[in-house]
């Protein structure tokens, strides 16, 4: 089999058909809508490839400007594929590719043209390709194995349609679109077969490890308030357990809200959950860098410190009280106050488990809760202990 343009373009379809149906089926079972882009786009060039090669036999549906232009936008829907996926707004800007390629459909379509329109369509792949590929820039953090392979696929892909523009720029250069003639076009024929199969594989394996993570996240998270379930709790806790030490004590807060049943009883279960999901933003914003937050389940929370000490603890509970009390009785107005009662213990060595500790956390939140609610208990349990803290 030679690697004429009939040969080349056949194969191009059934790569593009082959990756736009595998990303509309993935797209139909997890609806990101980077697929549906990055499907689309594939099913554009398979339309332009099928249009160049029935032009190419002498059935001529559409001009040739309409037929080539469409690969500038497949990779138009590339790059908005790639900005859904990095979560990035594009300038308006961008939009203004698809008018400038509608424009050019009005020019002639003969030799002549030939070489401008390639320069042109070429710079706007150019442009596009390589806006993806920095979007899918590290950020400082790793990305997938496979965001990393397509951000450098696109950036070959990108720069591979440069050197098309500087070549085409060449005086003497022979090319012809009308015909697929030409040495420029017969690389760039084999340079898109390849490329196709590259950025699909990419792409596949960068939604294939966002999916991955989402479900890892949603396993990992209270449904309601996002914080970390308690079996996530039981599996990070450890290792910030076994870093306590006498002079760096570890702290747990067990956090409960007095007269949460009358809320749900006046006002609904869609204002409990409103509540539960304050409190948890309230925890997140206290949280000192390195703690751990979780929702054990009803109205009950628990955040565990490193580096902790009683006036630490003693200033975020109470930030933590006084808060939410100020929330609560703005929003509901219940016989008796809408508060938080918490239970804290500080130690020094690591517990026997995460169970034990959030026992002895629970006896601390008993005492706060019979000492008159809205309070913090303390339970001191270092090796310099002193009198257990209450306060109001």
């Amino acid at each position: 089999m030679t690697l004429d343009p009939p040969t080349m373009l056949t194969l191009s379809v059934a790569l593009a058909a082959a990756a736009a149906l595998y990303l509309a089926v993935e797209w139909r079972s997890v609806r990101e809508a980077s697929l549906l882009f990055w499907s689309g786009g594939f099913a554009i060039i398979a339309v332009g490839c099928v249009l160049a090669l029935m032009r190419g036999s002498g059935l001529v549906l559409v001009g040739v400007w309409f037929a080539n232009g469409l690969l500038v936008v497949a990779h138009w829907l590339f790059l908005l594929g790639v900005a859904r996926f990095t979560e990035t707004r594009l300038s308006r800007g961008w939009y203004l590719i698809v008018v400038v390629w509608l424009a050019m459909l009005t020019l002639p379509s003969d030799q002549a043209w030939s070489k401008v329109m390639l320069m042109v369509q070429s710079s706007m792949i150019v442009l596009v390709t390589l806006r993806a590929s920095f979007l899918l820039r590290p950020h400082g953090k790793s990305l997938s194995v496979g965001a990393v392979q397509l951000r450098y696929v696109l950036l070959g892909h990108g720069l591979f349609y440069l050197f098309k523009v500087g070549t085409a720029a060449i005086s003497g250069t022979a090319i012809d679109l009308v015909s697929f003639r030409g040495e420029i076009i017969q690389i760039s024929l084999v340079e898109g077969a390849i490329a196709i199969m590259l950025i699909a594989l990419s792409m596949t394996g960068t939604e294939r490890y966002r999916r991955e993570q989402q479900i890892a996240r949603l396993a990992n998270r209270d449904p309601l308030t996002a914080l970390y379930n308690r079996r996530a709790l039981e599996v990070r806790a450890p290792r910030l357990l076994n870093q306590v030490a006498r002079h760096r004590p570890g702290a747990l807060l067990l956090i409960d809200i007095d007269n949460f049943k009358p809320v749900n009883d006046l006002y609904g279960h869609t204002a409990g959950d409103r509540l539960l999901i304050t409190l948890s933003e309230m925890v997140r914003a206290v949280l000192p860098e390195g703690s751990l937050a979780a929702r054990l389940g009803g109205d009950e929370f628990v955040i565990l410190l490193a580096n902790a000490s009683s006036e630490r603890v003693e200033a975020l509970g109470t930030a933590l009280r006084e808060q939410f009390r100020h929330v609560a009785a703005q929003t509901f107005d219940t016989p008796t106050p809408v508060t938080l009662s918490i239970g804290a213990t500080l130690f020094d060595r690591p517990p026997t488990s995460l169970a034990a500790l959030i026992e002895q956390g629970d006896h601390a939140l008993y005492a706060s809760k019979r000492g008159g609610r809205d309070s913090i208990r303390l339970v001191d349990r270092t090796t310099t202990a002193a009198a257990p803290v209450t306060g109001p």
